[in-house]
């Protein structure tokens, strides 16, 4: 496994993909983030320790959506190849691959979980500096605080520095899980390089968030255009209200499970086989 430099303009390239790939099998991708997301939602509900387990499940999602996305690709290419016209892939193919990648890399997949559980602990209690523990009770302890400590500065100053520490974590496991799947990269060694190839490639993946950027940021445009729409609508303005309110919410999910979908072929032209 060698690292692989590509231009800046890759970047959006690899948004053009995602979401080529994506409309291919909307249904599936949709399903499969909802699926995980549930999960790790449910998890972080337990009481005391279901903050620390959810980040434990966050390498499984990474995994699961870039090889649902090998399989749509995959399928896609293969069968513009032979048929010359493009197939397509079924849900059922996507979900079994996923099952079978995270039950043969289920160890260092919570390897790379633990570690991240570990890093987000150490991060929340650095946050004790700012706002005297308060965010900290909230996250580890569900001591959940008040409407005014939550309006205060020193808890709003600490959420911000919870996002800034946060940063470098999702950096590190951008790569992370799929170079354990893909290249059987130990999973210590598999966080260096995700940061390395990060880094290195510096531009296009600058590129690529901004690309995604500007997909959210029209797709928050267009929704939101037809939520007011819907909201003035008659008599029938609470109802109405309630349905674009559920219809932002949804397109945003919707949007994450896109951005997610895209993020193999970071991953497949940032690193070449040895």
């Amino acid at each position: 496994m060698k690292l692989h430099i590509v231009p800046a303009r890759t970047g959006a390239e690899w948004v053009r993909l995602g979401l080529k790939t994506f409309w291919r099998q909307p249904l599936a991708f949709i399903s499969l983030f909802f699926l995980l997301m549930a999960l790790i939602s449910t998890v972080s509900l337990l009481p005391l320790v279901g903050s620390v387990l959810a980040p434990i499940l966050l390498p499984f999602m990474t995994l699961g959506l870039m090889v649902a996305t090998s399989i749509a690709y995959t399928d896609n290419a293969e069968g513009a190849g032979t048929a010359g016209h493009a197939q397509r892939p079924t849900g059922s193919a996507m979900f079994v691959a996923v099952a079978a990648a995270m039950r043969t890399e289920w160890r260092s997949l919570v390897k790379l979980g633990v570690i991240s559980a570990a890093y987000f602990v150490v991060a929340v209690l650095l946050t004790s500096f700012i706002d005297g523990g308060q965010l900290a009770r909230a996250y580890l302890l569900d001591d959940m605080p008040s409407a005014e400590t939550i309006a205060s500065s020193d808890f709003q100053v600490a959420r911000m520095f919870l996002m800034c520490l946060n940063l470098p974590l999702s950096l590190a496991m951008w790569h992370a899980p799929a170079l354990v799947h893909w290249h059987g990269v130990e999973p210590v060694k598999s966080i260096f390089f995700s940061v390395v190839a990060l880094f290195r490639n510096f531009g296009a993946y600058a590129l690529f968030v901004l690309a995604w950027f500007g997909v959210f940021l029209l797709a928050g445009i267009g929704m939101g255009l037809i939520a007011t729409v819907l909201i003035g609508v008659g008599a029938a303005a609470g109802g109405a209200a309630l349905i674009g309110n559920v219809l932002i919410v949804g397109s945003a999910l919707v949007l994450a499970a896109m951005s997610l979908s895209s993020t193999w072929f970071t991953f497949r032209d940032s690193f070449d086989p040895s």
